[in-house]
């Protein structure tokens, strides 16, 4: 592979980062772009490794890494993500290009392509959190609502001790979410609060996606092929409810991938997945 270069692009209320290896003996495959959010491009280096035959794509989204935003406190939904995206796909030639995209970055590809299925030949959604499509969306709305108010009013540490709780529930998420005894300690955080409150995950994201009303309709209709991902060792939790959840509103049925919701994860974050079983499975389903 040829060396990474980084590319920025000014887009209403942001400025986009984002990074191209091109490969030096590419074949007729599109481009393969690899989003998250708010998980960086930081996020893909050991699963972008992995396709030194393709040409690959990984970006910042706004509010996060070198993707600033003209106001680091306001909100950053689905819509205004897929735009982004929208503009860096029309920045690398229009596309098609093939799209994996895990977690936030699923919403958002889910809204790009509700939007612009000419862009995009296979969309690759892994776990998408679409809390408001789960049986018990009451109680994980609620949830996710009372860890943004909790950022708001106790800051990191309790907030995010609070998301990771719920994000390793097995089932559903009970009524009584928000009275949960919870120690930020114990989970390494930090106790105290120091007053920031411009996170990308549980002050700019976490309600724009979680509450994002998706066009089932209009997705179940287009060109692109989208295929529902979710990781075999994360049966149960949220993320892996929720990709369940969405492919049945789209009609078709997840596909199994290796590990668990970071499984193309090889180090990055401290986290480790199965990066080689997850690259093989995802070129597996890109092939269709």
């Amino acid at each position: 592979m040829t060396e990474l270069k980084t590319y920025t692009l000014e887009t209403p209320g942001a400025e986009i980062a984002y990074d191209v290896r091109q490969a030096e003996q590419a074949g007729d495959e599109p481009i393969l772009m690899m989003i998250g959010s708010p998980m960086d491009a930081s996020g893909f280096v050991s699963l972008a490794a992995r396709f030194p035959d393709r040409t690959v794509v990984t970006y910042d989204p706004r509010g996060t890494g070198r993707s600033e935003k003209t106001d680091p406190t306001s909100e950053s939904n689905p819509d205004l993500h897929a735009d982004d995206l929208h503009r860096v796909i029309d920045a690398l030639g229009g596309g098609p290009i093939d799209l994996f995209a895990s977690s936030g970055g699923a919403v958002n590809a889910l809204a790009l392509v509700a939007k612009h299925p000419e862009q995009v030949r296979t969309l690759v959604a892994h776990e998408p959190p679409a809390v408001r499509y789960l049986p018990d969306s009451e109680q994980a709305l609620a949830a996710t609502a009372h860890i943004h108010e909790t950022y708001r009013s106790d800051g990191f540490g309790l907030a995010m001790a609070k998301f990771l709780i719920l994000i390793q529930l097995k089932g559903e998420v009970p009524a009584e979410f928000p009275t949960l005894p919870v120690d930020p300690a114990a989970f390494g955080l930090p106790t105290e609060d120091d007053g920031t409150r411009n996170d990308p995950l549980v002050g700019q994201n976490i309600l724009p996606t979680t509450h994002y009303n998706h066009d089932f309709e209009t997705l179940r209709t287009v060109s692109t092929r989208i295929v529902v991902a979710i990781g075999v060792e994360s049966e149960g939790e949220l993320a892996y409810r929720t990709g369940v959840a969405v492919a049945e509103q789209l009609g078709s049925t997840p596909v199994d991938f290796p590990s668990h919701h970071g499984g193309f994860l090889g180090g990055e974050y401290g986290q480790q997945g199965d990066p080689d079983g997850f690259a093989t499975k995802l070129r597996e389903v890109l092939a269709g």
